[in-house]
């Protein structure tokens, strides 16, 4: 689940690049507005949603027991963020697309209850 909002995510930001751009851009501003405060608001609660799907995760056994979750959430997110970034300063906007599958494996194998064990196409351990 949490790789296909991750998935959703970079292919809405690789979509309608502008979005990324107006929100870093609101969100450089020093002073309170509108918009700052509904990116902040947007953020906190796709977090909250976030550590409830990594909690679940644990339960399930999927993820690691003792993981941080808060930290977990903000990861996710900042993988996200990270790869706008990259792409945004590429002009690029598929480059994030590229790059997706390999971060959330990453990000997987860290999270992940059992090791999870990179493969070669040929289906052999790595």
């Amino acid at each position: 689940a949490l790789e296909a909002v991750f998935l959703a995510h970079i292919g809405f930001a690789a979509e309608y690049p502008g979005v990324p751009r107006i929100v870093f851009g609101e969100l450089q501003r020093n002073e309170a507005s509108a918009s700052r405060h509904v990116v902040q608001n947007l953020l906190r609660q796709y977090g909250q949603r976030l550590q409830q799907w990594l909690a679940q995760g644990q339960a399930q056994g999927q993820v690691a027991p003792g993981t941080d979750l808060a930290a977990a959430s903000a990861l996710l997110v900042g993988m996200v963020q990270g790869l706008v970034m990259q792409s945004v300063l590429a002009g690029d906007a598929g480059l994030m697309r590229a790059q997706a599958p390999a971060a959330f494996a990453l990000y997987r194998r860290a999270i992940a209850a059992q090791p999870v064990v990179p493969s070669c196409p040929d289906g052999e351990p790595a």
